[in-house]
């Protein structure tokens, strides 16, 4: 108990621990009292009762409907608590509040330098027309957005890109509904109620728009036993993504960088237990072999436990280099989060109920992890703002050059 005291305050989690178990108590001794119950009421259904047991009868299934209502009312109670207990903490990740203590892991490549004053990604898609907020707005509100010409053609070149990298490394590639219901994103980690949640809910429905594939592929083998041969299990979807963005106000979310719907490519892995901390290296190796090949500055930046997702055991983010973005002295350049690969131990496996069975038939907890691939707009603004040259045309990464038409006007190949 005291352990995972210790790990919710360095998680930054409000959890009342003494109410979940005392909670959990009730629920136990309430359960038991209802299962004696139903025990007499099987007993006596098998006999005509006497006179005097008329009326034990009766208390008794007055007990029963009495009970239930309670155990119903302890149990919601209960689950709604469980929700705000983090998964517990890698011992090699960094115990701080303090989101400043992240670690940098690796930097790979330096921050491009210029001969001209570089613009910001905005300015230069404006000149060539490439974004449009304002018809956008005009029909879904603030932060959508048109992509349109050239910068269309690159987003699907990178989708290209990207999905065939993952493939190339044994991933199954997967489309999947942009739709899941309330409680298989509760038992993966995420809130989909209340006023900080980034979750679009459908009104009188259990389903919600998806902010990332991992809650449809984590959700793909809820209720399963996995034979333990055919782990590890790798998959990768290209989806769109939804999220209200709540809270986000006063954070950097200049043109396309924040906003509420979006493509992107992410990977998933169901892993046995032992094997875990290697799969989360894989998906790690997997995202610095797309930033290298795109030619990008990027940093390897471990999560201390201040910046941890409920979900994650270890969190490790990919930051690019953006000209364009402001940095905390008020200059333009600053690195910005692209990707996150995360280990999630069996946190969410529990809540989804997916095992694996061993050889000697016991069965185990899976291990979950995700990793983004490519999350298309962020990865958008790191090649135009690098990539760019003196006439505001963009210079694109010639690992792109099989997925692109050599037609395209305001981009080119160097």
């Amino acid at each position: 108990m005291a352990e995972v005291k210790e790990n919710c305050r360095y998680r930054g989690a409000k959890v009342d621990l003494d109410r979940l178990i005392s909670l959990d108590e009730a629920r136990r001794s309430l359960q038991q009292e209802l299962d004696d119950c139903r025990a007499k009421r099987n007993n006596w259904s098998k006999k005509v009762p006497t006179p005097q047991e008329i009326a034990a009868i009766k208390a008794n299934n007055e007990a029963i409907k009495q009970g239930e209502v309670k155990l119903r009312q302890i149990t919601e109670e209960l689950e709604a608590l469980l929700l705000t207990v983090p998964n517990m903490t890698d011992p090699v990740v960094v115990r701080s509040l303090n989101p400043a203590d992240n670690v940098i892991l690796e930097v790979c490549g330096q921050p491009t330098q210029f001969s001209f004053l570089p613009q910001d990604h905005l300015a230069l898609a404006d000149k060539w027309g490439w974004l449009d907020f304002d018809r956008a707005s005009k029909v879904a509100g603030a932060k959508f957005y048109y992509t349109a010409g050239d910068l269309a053609w690159l987003e699907l070149a990178l989708i290209s890109y990207a999905l065939a990298v993952a493939t190339r490394h044994g991933f199954k590639i997967m489309l999947t509904p942009d739709l899941a219901k309330t409680k298989i994103i509760e038992a993966l980690g995420y809130n989909p109620r209340g006023e900080s949640t980034q979750i679009y809910n459908l009104e009188n429905s259990d389903l919600s728009l998806i902010g990332t594939a991992e809650i449809t592929l984590g959700g793909y083998h809820q209720d399963e036993v996995l034979p333990e041969k055919d782990l590890p299990l790798h998959y990768v979807a290209l989806s769109q993504c939804f999220r209200t963005e709540a809270g986000s106000y006063g954070q950097f979310a200049k043109g396309i960088f924040r906003v509420h719907q979006f493509n992107k490519v992410e990977m998933f892995i169901y892993s046995r237990p032992e094997d875990s901390a290697a799969e989360h290296q894989f998906l790690i190796d997997i995202e610095k072999e797309i930033f290298q090949g795109l030619g990008l500055p990027f940093r390897l930046v471990d999560h201390c436990t201040a910046d941890l997702g409920a979900p994650s055991a270890r969190t490790i983010d990919i930051e690019a280099w953006l000209p364009g973005k402001s940095n905390k002295d008020g200059q333009l350049g600053d690195w910005a989060e692209m990707t996150s690969a995360s280990n999630c131990w069996d946190y969410q496996a529990r809540g989804l109920n997916i095992k694996y069975e061993l050889a000697d038939g016991r069965k185990a907890l899976v291990h979950t992890l995700n990793g983004t691939v490519l999350a298309m707009p962020r990865t958008l603004i790191a090649i135009i703002e690098n990539y760019q040259q003196a006439d505001g045309r963009v210079k694109l990464p010639a690992v792109l050059k099989p997925y692109l038409t050599a037609e395209m006007s305001s981009m080119y190949f160097g």
